[in-house]
């Protein structure tokens, strides 16, 4: 329902909603029961269970934005912070500037009794908090953890979920420690990356909010959440979790950003783990920073030794010793469970029950695929080899040693297999090494373009997300499967949701420098300073890391910021479709759309530049109005460089900016011409004045949301009826065609 109203008369917004319900439903009590949350701290709206048709009435009552389904959402799942060139060593003001500043984590919980959340040397919590401790028998508070709070509307609990703050997953554990973790010395995973396990902001305080269960993350609970969390006073909200792009006002994670960006905070938010298909970028609203995951220099690599001595360098987690120096090796499509009614063309994948224990049982399995391996642990293996696996940059935890290798050698190991007599095989313990690679988006990063709005450029830019040791909870093991007995304080895991609290903590850092920054300055300066990736790793380029990898030393010192107001926002919205009455009802404000304030995604003023078509070979050209606020030194000449290729055009007006004050704004016109092609075309825009290079991607792609063509799909609309869906314009669509249940019957 919007933004808090002005004016509520005697009744609290609670029962407004209630009084509202009752008009809905029609009985007192009944709209009593069916109220779940109401949302009054930082915004007006609530959750209540509804029928199809009580649904259908809410939405039309006047002072109603949205209404849309309660849906369940996934979580997007100690050397990084060395690898980003950020320093282990902080003075005494810094870490009492740190202190201050508080990070909300929406996740699984915490487990409190980690070294990383160990509070000696803490003072008392901020004046500024107001947040509370829903504390249990089994959690309590302390003045690094200094709030914590759980949510779960339908009250579903799994027979491993815990009723308080307390995290019986791993993950939620695991972010916050990224985060804002203490330094822990000889942090490692059975000695494996053994180091100094640290948050990016080591000193700040943490603010739990448990929204996922061993169900996923509810919307209402993620609503609910951020209801809280900007009232209590929180600096930074980190939230790795996600579903697919929706509309900006149906898209719960969207509207709780939005709303804490009017009380001045940013929400980091994970990309997803969708990739590498285009398009898959989630919770890519412009107000929100959008985290894609990187690389990091140090590789996992688990070997298999055969019999005949060869030795295969393979992809996983293997926390496991061999306590023998080999053991019996077996091809899968040579065991099959017969009496399952199973043959080899299955039992070579290893699927659960397709393998014949007899034959498998002390014995380390090959299966063509790679898999989960609980097939192979159900057989009594000791191991599994598993084959085809390309994505060696990523190594996945198993409940028994595995190693996953490519075809080539692969198929070297069946060869072995099947021609020799009584073939044996060893999987090593897993050794980890730095080898000095540069970072790039990891293949499962999630891609853009941005499927609700392809001129904003997403994803914003990367974190380090791959093998990542962090914090664990001691209710789960390391993988979380069945027989899994390994009880961790410190786990390695991958994923944007890793990479999301890397920049939640370097966000958290530039403010702690910055108290006044607007989100979006803060955004900015995190983007503009960014390390660039290469595109030799990343052929979708810009689509695949945005501006880079995070340089937080940088960040808080970028020299000019691209900054936005929540008018600027608006304005924006005006333009994507948005009607006056919603925008009323979001700002509390009566201006209303118009020519005047309706803008191009163009004309936001975003630290990137995109371009798109929906076709390739179209010629396009944008006109790209920005205006740049100097951060840095008093008096300072900022001269742009552009460096882009033959077929991208590029003009800046005015080509220098002058500025004699801090906090002085410029405006300059970036013109930009290309003929979009199938593949990303690639540009930099770099404001410098000798010290600072506050460097902006300019990119021009096919978007992904193309009309559909009968050229591609022969039978035309009997294979996509109307075209894909465009929720923006699907808003105000101008005439709709209704019908009554009468007409049906």
């Amino acid at each position: 329902m919007g933004d808090r109203p002005k004016s509520q008369g005697s009744l609290t917004l609670p029962e407004l909603h209630i009084n509202l319900l009752r008009r809905i439903i029609g009985s007192a009590r009944v709209a009593s029961d069916s109220l779940i949350y109401s949302y009054h701290r930082s915004f007006n709206g609530f959750a209540a269970r509804l029928t199809q048709a009580e649904h259908l009435k809410l939405s039309a009552y006047e002072g109603v934005v949205s209404v849309f389904p309660n849906k369940i959402v996934k979580l997007h799942t100690t050397r990084s912070w060395d690898f980003i060139g950020y320093p282990k060593n902080a003075s005494t003001s810094t870490r009492r500037q740190q202190s201050n500043m508080i990070i909300g984590m929406l996740d699984t919980g915490i487990w409190p009794e980690s070294q990383s959340f160990d509070a000696s040397g803490y003072g008392p919590p901020p004046k500024k908090w107001k947040g509370r401790c829903q504390s249990s028998s089994n959690f309590t508070c302390n003045n690094k953890i200094i709030g914590a709070r759980y949510y779960n509307a339908e009250g579903d609990y799994g027979p491993d979920d815990i009723p308080s703050p307390r995290d019986s997953e791993g993950h939620g554990s695991h972010t916050a420690s990224t985060a804002a973790g203490n330094f822990v010395t000889s942090a490692n995973l059975y000695g494996i990356a053994n180091g100094t396990a640290r948050g990016g902001v080591p000193a700040a305080r943490i603010a739990i909010y448990k929204i996922c269960w061993s169900f996923g993350c509810s919307n209402a609970d993620i609503l609910k959440a951020f209801d809280d969390a900007c009232a209590d006073g929180v600096d930074i909200i980190s939230l790795s979790v996600g579903g697919g792009p929706m509309d900006y006002f149906r898209d719960p994670i969207a509207i709780g950003a939005f709303h804490c960006m009017k009380k001045g905070i940013l929400t980091s938010n994970s990309a997803g783990n969708d990739g590498p298909a285009p398009g898959s970028v989630a919770n890519g609203s412009p107000w929100s920073l959008t985290v894609a995951a990187n690389t990091i220099d140090r590789k996992l690599t688990t070997n298999v030794k055969l019999g005949n001595g060869k030795t295969y360098n393979g992809s996983a987690l293997n926390t496991f010793q061999p306590k023998k120096p080999t053991y019996p090796l077996i091809y899968g499509g040579d065991a099959p469970n017969k009496t399952a009614g199973y043959d080899g063309n299955v039992s070579k994948y290893c699927y659960s029950d397709s393998l014949d224990k007899n034959l498998v049982q002390g014995k380390i399995v090959y299966c063509v695929a790679a898999s989960q391996g609980d097939g192979a642990l159900a057989a009594g293996a000791v191991g599994a080899i598993m084959g085809n696996n390309e994505q060696g940059d990523v190594a996945f935890s198993f409940s028994l040693p595995i190693s996953l290798l490519n075809e080539t050698d692969g198929n070297d190991v069946v060869k072995y297999s099947n021609s020799t007599s009584g073939p044996t095989a060893v999987i090593s313990k897993t050794v980890d090494y730095l080898d000095g690679s540069p970072a790039y988006a990891v293949y499962f990063s999630s891609r853009g373009p941005n499927t609700i709005t392809p001129d904003i450029l997403k994803p914003d830019l990367t974190g380090p997300g791959v093998n990542i040791l962090a914090a664990w909870s001691k209710a789960t093991t390391v993988t979380g499967d069945p027989g899994d007995k390994r009880v961790v304080p410190y786990n390695i895991i991958s994923g944007t949701s890793m990479s999301c609290p890397h920049v939640s903590g370097a966000a958290a850092y530039v403010k702690s420098f910055h108290r006044t920054w607007s989100p979006a300055a803060i955004k900015s300066a995190l983007m503009t300073t960014a390390q660039p990736l290469s595109a030799k790793y990343n052929p979708e380029a810009e689509l695949a890391y945005g501006t880079g990898q995070i340089d937080p030393i940088k960040a808080a010192d970028p020299g000019l910021v691209y900054d936005a107001t929540e008018k600027d926002y608006i304005r924006f919205l005006c333009g994507q479709g948005y009607s006056t009455k919603q925008l009323q009802l979001v700002t509390r404000d009566p201006s209303a759309c118009s020519a005047a304030t309706n803008g191009t995604a163009w004309d936001l003023n975003y630290p990137t530049f995109a371009l798109s078509a929906t076709r390739s070979g179209a010629s396009v050209t944008r006109v790209f109005h920005r205006t740049v606020t100097n951060v840095g030194s008093a008096n300072a000449t900022y001269k742009a460089m552009v460096k882009a290729p033959a077929n991208l055009k590029v003009r800046v007006n005015p080509s220098v900016l002058s500025f004699k004050t801090i906090g002085e704004k410029k405006p300059f016109a970036l013109t930009v011409s290309t003929v979009v092609k199938n593949y990303t075309i690639s540009g930099i825009l770099i404001w410098s004045d000798g010290k600072h290079m506050v460097r902006s991607p300019i990119a021009a792609f096919m978007s992904f949301t193309p009309p559909m063509s009968s050229e591609t799909n022969p039978d035309a609309e009997l294979a996509y009826g109307v075209g894909q869906l465009n929720p923006v314009k699907d808003v105000n669509p101008g005439l709709i065609y209704d019908a009554e249940p009468i007409d049906y019957a």
